[in-house]
């Protein structure tokens, strides 16, 4: 396996004090509230990637849990790769249309999502690790690598 071969730190260096929150639109506190609520009472499988994806164990890429953009709640974010990781239980088969409209705005805001079904973290992790590490080596199009140093 191969997480930490090439570290994405030197393309992409951590922020300056005060850089890299947010994306300019101020989160409202109720979001930040019931983040801080899923944070604090996370899924077995939420822990188990979570175990995985912390202390940039994958290719040096920092990812956030429980993080809000726009009105929505992403399970894991990586801002600096534009890339979302989203677990989908039994309760998203029903609800195909409204996981639908959420990818698409979140793409609309230059996000790749990464959909992994409950069950494939908790008997496949290692193949849902690999196709994550793939896309932090091959960075989302919307991604410009101009102007870093």
């Amino acid at each position: 396996m191969i997480f930490r071969d090439r570290p994405i730190l030197k393309l992409f260096p951590r922020p300056l004090a005060g850089e890299g929150k947010g994306e300019g639109v101020p989160v409202p506190q109720e979001l930040k509230n019931r983040a801080r609520e899923l944070r604090s009472n996370q899924t077995d499988v939420e822990a188990k990637l979570w175990r995985r994806l912390r202390d940039r164990q994958v290719f040096g890429a920092k990812f956030r849990r429980q993080h809000p953009i726009g009105s929505y709640i992403v399970d894991f974010c990586c801002p600096t790769l534009r890339l979302i990781v989203e677990l989908d239980g039994g309760q998203h088969a029903e609800q195909d249309a409204a996981d639908q409209a959420r990818t698409c705005f979140l793409e609309s805001r230059g996000y790749r999502v990464l959909r992994f079904w409950n069950n494939q973290v908790m008997t496949q992790l290692d193949d849902v690790l690999e196709e994550i590490s793939k896309c932090c080596v091959d960075p989302h199009p919307s991604l410009s690598l101009k102007g870093r140093g």
